[in-house]
């Protein structure tokens, strides 16, 4: 920091009043309150370092960083694009099949991506509609994942489907949204066998269990294995590993730099 800077009082990086401590505008949270009177998805949290670690020493050298909470607020009409379409032609085919309108729970546009939150009571019956509708036609799950938003957001875990139509040459978003009290989802096995190894290895880190899949075994960390390593509360823990004649403690015994 120059001197002038000192002497107008400018607060250092990382230092309270500095610009990492202040919300940049338009990244403040939404309301959770969704128009239609129903809770908001909350799908952000307010991240502090350079990986969101608490408990632990910073061992990155980035714990001045600051990164406001952010969730994308629901989608009004018009999404814009073929979005509008196939949100026309969703709603349809399920009316067509007997499933409520309300198992879709938010729509939400974001950086050019749309997103479907649905509820997990018919998960399966909206994945089989987007595979079988003929103007829709989402052939390919292509990827089930599971995120942890941390233990001070209401329902934390979120398991992701991107699902792909080969057909139309398109590509959307499911998410589903459950407690860690209540963490059970039904699998989507059934419809799409690609997701079989996918929803094992969200099981495995998140321990978001998929009911009914077929074997739904641990398939990263050994059968034995207590917890789910890739949730925000699970302890960094570790090793000692050897390399070139040093020894590299575990992250939450090395070298704090905040």
């Amino acid at each position: 920091m120059s001197s002038d800077e000192s002497e107008k009082g400018t607060p250092a990086p990382g230092e309270e009043h500095s610009s990492a401590e202040r919300p940049e505008p338009g990244l403040e949270p939404a309301s959770r309150e969704a128009p239609g009177g129903d809770e908001r998805v909350v799908s952000g949290k307010a991240r502090k370092g350079m990986f969101g670690v608490e408990g632990y020493g910073d061992t990155s050298g980035f714990g001045g960083l600051r990164l406001p909470a952010y969730t994308p607020p629901p989608a009004e009409r018009p999404y814009g694009g073929w979005f509008d379409q196939v949100a026309d032609e969703l709603h349809a085919a399920l009316t067509e099949r007997g499933v409520p309108t309300e198992a879709l729970q938010q729509v939400t546009v974001d950086r050019g991506e749309i997103t479907f939150y649905v509820r997990r009571e018919h998960l399966v019956d909206v994945c089989r509609t987007l595979r079988d509708d003929p103007a829709l036609r989402f052939e390919l799950c292509s990827s089930v994942s599971g995120v942890d938003y941390g233990p001070d957001v209401p329902q934390r875990l979120h398991s992701v489907y991107h699902l792909t139509s080969m057909t139309y040459r398109r590509r959307i978003r499911l998410e589903v949204c459950v407690d860690v009290a209540d963490p059970h989802v039904p699998s989507v096995v059934g419809v799409y066998p690609t997701a079989d190894w996918q929803e094992r290895e969200a099981w495995d880190m998140f321990g978001i269990v998929y009911d009914g899949h077929p074997a739904l075994t641990r398939i990263l960390m050994p059968d034995d294995w207590d917890g789910h390593p890739q949730r925000k509360d699970y302890p960094l823990g570790g090793i000692p590993v050897e390399y070139k004649g040093a020894e590299i403690p575990p992250p939450d015994q090395r070298r704090a730099y905040s």
